[in-house]
């Protein structure tokens, strides 16, 4: 199989393609012939040296894609050869095949096409549990999103409205407030203003929000002041760098709540991923959630598609090609 590969960290130009021996599933495992497979921040991460990568050079990125069950390995029931399969949290996504084991396969839709489920799935997963596990948005909540232009924002917003919230969106400048905007944000705030201050007299009372979702981390006790007292943070990323350690004084003062997030606590079975893939593919299907810009890019491309993706001018997705 033909593979997008590194052997050693550094800029997109250590990414090329290589020729390597097709792999075979094991006992529980599937092979998937990848028809597309999502680009992620993480992918740069670990192809700077900043995340861990397990095993040995050469390296093969990509967590996350789309494609068609080419082999069905020992042990493995209720999926067959030629089943149409998603996948957001398995590794070496970035080939013409990939090992899956079966318990993270999710059976894709007909009418959702493989550049959907790629787009989709690892940040509409994460929005998903956001809104209905971290702080459950209802009818009416004041819902602060922090990068409401990226690719998770972009969903979040979407999701918070389908449930009746009013959502600020934060963004860092004119061109993503306008993508913000058109994914459904009710007003978008630029970080270069007195935006706790604006969050503050935007909201119904003017106390503040009920809740922030912060995933820049620097931003994080700026969202404390930006939300109500007895209102929520929910902290997720720290694409920003690292928070301020927070003092646990001021959450009993203001009976604030702080709440850590990471997708891989909310989908730790098979039934959990297909019933919340479920629930996007069938807001995706009915038109209340849509996706941004996909830009899609050959494999072989995978250099420039990582160029386009760490230069942050893209707001949609980034999904690479087979």
């Amino acid at each position: 199989m033909k593979a997008l590969v590194f052997n050693n960290f550094g800029g997109p130009d250590v990414l090329h393609i290589e020729e390597l021996p097709d792999p075979q599933p094991g006992l529980g495992e599937v092979t998937v012939r990848i028809k597309a497979a999502g680009l992620n921040f993480a992918d740069v991460y670990r192809r700077q040296g900043r995340y861990h990568l397990a095993g040995n050079a050469p390296y093969i990125l990509g967590y996350e894609g789309a494609g068609i069950v080419e082999r069905v390995g020992p042990g493995v029931h209720g999926i067959r050869e030629g089943d149409r399969v998603a996948f957001a949290d398995v590794p070496f996504a970035n080939a013409e095949l990939a090992i899956v084991a079966a318990e993270r396969v999710i059976p894709l839709p007909e009418d959702i096409v493989f550049e959907q489920a790629a787009a989709l799935l690892l940040q509409g997963l994460t929005a998903h549990y956001l809104v209905n596990d971290s702080y459950p948005v209802r009818q009416g909540s004041d819902v602060l999103v922090h990068a409401a232009a990226g690719g998770v924002g972009q969903l979040l917003v979407q999701l918070a409205k389908h449930k009746g919230a009013r959502v600020l969106g934060m963004t860092s400048s004119e061109a993503k407030r306008e993508a913000a905007l058109q994914a459904g944000a009710d007003k978008v705030l630029l970080y270069d203003a007195d935006w706790v201050r604006e969050a503050a007299e935007w909201s119904k009372e003017g106390g503040g929000v009920d809740v922030a979702y912060d995933s820049v981390g620097s931003t994080l006790m700026d969202s404390f002041a930006a939300v109500r007292l007895r209102g929520a943070v929910v902290f997720y990323g720290m694409s920003g760098g690292d928070p301020a350690p927070v003092d646990p004084r001021m959450l009993m003062d203001t009976s604030k709540t702080l709440t850590g997030g990471d997708l891989w606590n909310h989908v730790t079975t098979r039934e959990e991923r297909i019933r919340r893939s479920n629930e996007l593919f069938a807001l995706l299907r009915e038109g209340r959630l849509r996706l941004g810009e996909v830009r899609t890019f050959a494999l072989h491309e995978g250099a420039e598609a990582h160029r386009l993706l760490e230069s942050r001018k893209h707001a949609g997705k980034i999904v690479l090609l087979p």
